[in-house]
């Protein structure tokens, strides 16, 4: 039997949600890391946006203080995006280099490897 990893409850087979606190079953989240320069803050969140299974990207500062958090749902692209761009270059004048850090979304099936 499957437990659910949010509270661990035993769950129901075939299961789409937890009953107990509604987490969704069958996905995992992962982080990835990348280091830019300011320059390639903008060029690298549109990248990443367009990627499709990116849940929340997280600009940080040096000292890794956060600067910015994008959340990411599906559908965001052209309008719904720009504000964020704006702000990412932004806040990329203001650092000389960023760590972007992406929470990315797999299926249950799918290894959890990172490649950059």
């Amino acid at each position: 039997m499957e437990t659910c990893q949010s509270c661990g409850a035993n769950l129901v087979d075939n299961a789409k949600f937890c009953h107990a606190c509604g987490a969704e079953v069958g996905k995992k989240t992962w982080t990835q890391q990348f280091s830019v320069s300011a320059d390639e803050v903008t060029k690298k969140v549109k990248e990443l946006v367009h990627e499709g299974n990116v849940s929340k990207i997280t600009v940080k500062d040096e000292s890794g203080k956060s600067l910015l958090e994008i959340p990411v749902t599906a559908g965001v692209v052209g309008v719904l995006l720009a504000p964020w761009l704006a702000a990412a270059g932004a806040i990329a004048a203001l650092a000389t280099k960023c760590t972007i850090e992406v929470e990315r979304k797999t299926k249950a099936s799918e290894p959890l490897v990172a490649t950059a």
